[in-house]
Parts: C-alpha cells; structure tokens; sequence
C-alpha cells in the first residue's frame, strides 16, 4: 500500500502539533504565574509537574528525529517552567536550575524515552504489538556480515515512513548497551551504605 502524500504545495509536519502544545502550555504557566507567590516553591514545582511537563512528555517519541529548531518552542516552555519555579528574570541563564530540577533538555528526554521503550521491548516487559514490531539489526538480511550485525540495536521494521515528513525517520533506530560494567563494586554490607563511620 502506497503511503499517503501531501497535497501539492503543502508538507505536513510536527510544526503545528508542537506550536499547539507550546500554546497550552504557556496558557497553563501564565495561570501559574499568578498564584506563584501564594503557594510557595515546592507547591510550584508540583503544578508544574503535573500541569507542563506532562504535555511536553506525552507521546513525545514521536518528536524524535526532529529538528532542533522545531523543538525549539517545547524547550521555550521547559524553560519558561523551569524559571516560574525559581522566579527567575527572562535573560537569567536557565541550565543550572534544570541541572538542580534533575529535568532533560526536550530532545534528551525524547532519547531517554525511547531509549526506556527499547530496553523494556528487549527484557520482554512491553506489550506484544510493540515487541511483534521490533526487529534487530542482527536479524535484518542486508546487514548480516557487518559490524553493527553484532550490536544490540533495534528497528521497527513496519513502522520506518513517516508520512509528516515523506522520509524515513531516523528515531526507529535506539542502541541498547546491555553489557554489564566490567567492574561492578557491591559493598560488604547494608551498614556501610547507611552509616559509614560504624
């Protein structure tokens, strides 16, 4: 089955579903602003929890492969949030205070999302219609002699074209480390995590 094309002279992209996530969330942060200074940081923090970082995270494996300048208006927000919650100016730098947030800039959550949905895929602890989908480098005829044949890496196979933008996307492929740490240090005992000076 031939996959669906855009009329001529239009291109159909992610643009307008994140412009229109953008929106509702400066709504929802202009509300907040308001009462920001009645119910205090922690209380904030947990608005915003629930009522942004909530959008930006929904369905989010779909930005991936976009390009930086598409998600640009998602990050606008995630900053704009980040700065609500510690009552921060417009031009104060806003990293630090996400570092402190323990938030991942847009597109790192996006690869952490996927990244999670491929680990779970490969320990068999997802849905079947996810696992049914997924096939392996390792397995695909056209890479059979090489390198990345030994690799953990994984592609949804029916899934690859993207109608958005008429290509392939690239977010169908995530690299799974498996490999356990070469040296792994378990303490002698509970104590010693709890309590080092006994």
């Amino acid at each position: 089955m031939p996959a669906p094309k855009a009329p001529e002279g239009q291109q159909l992209t992610m643009k307008k579903h994140i412009a229109k996530v953008a929106a509702v969330c400066f709504f929802h942060i202009r509300r907040l602003r308001q009462i920001r200074r009645h119910v205090g940081k922690d209380v904030t923090i947990r608005l915003v929890l629930a009522l942004i970082t909530l959008r930006l995270d929904y369905c989010n494996s779909v930005f991936a492969g976009l390009l930086q300048s598409t998600l640009e208006p998602l990050q606008r927000v995630q900053n704009t949030a980040a700065r609500l919650v510690f009552d921060l100016r417009h031009r104060d730098h806003v990293l630090p205070y996400l570092m402190q947030l323990h938030w991942l800039p847009v597109r790192s959550r996006v690869q952490f999302k996927l990244c999670t949905l491929m680990h779970a895929i490969h320990n068999q602890r997802s849905p079947s219609y996810l696992s049914d989908t997924l096939q392996t480098v390792a397995t695909a005829t056209t890479r059979c002699g090489l390198r990345s044949s030994a690799t953990v890496y994984g592609r949804f196979a029916p899934l690859t074209f993207r109608p958005f933008t008429g290509r392939f996307a690239p977010w169908t492929f995530c690299h799974l480390d498996v490999s356990p740490p070469t040296v792994v240090v378990s303490p002698p005992s509970v104590t010693v995590l709890v309590c080092p000076h006994l």
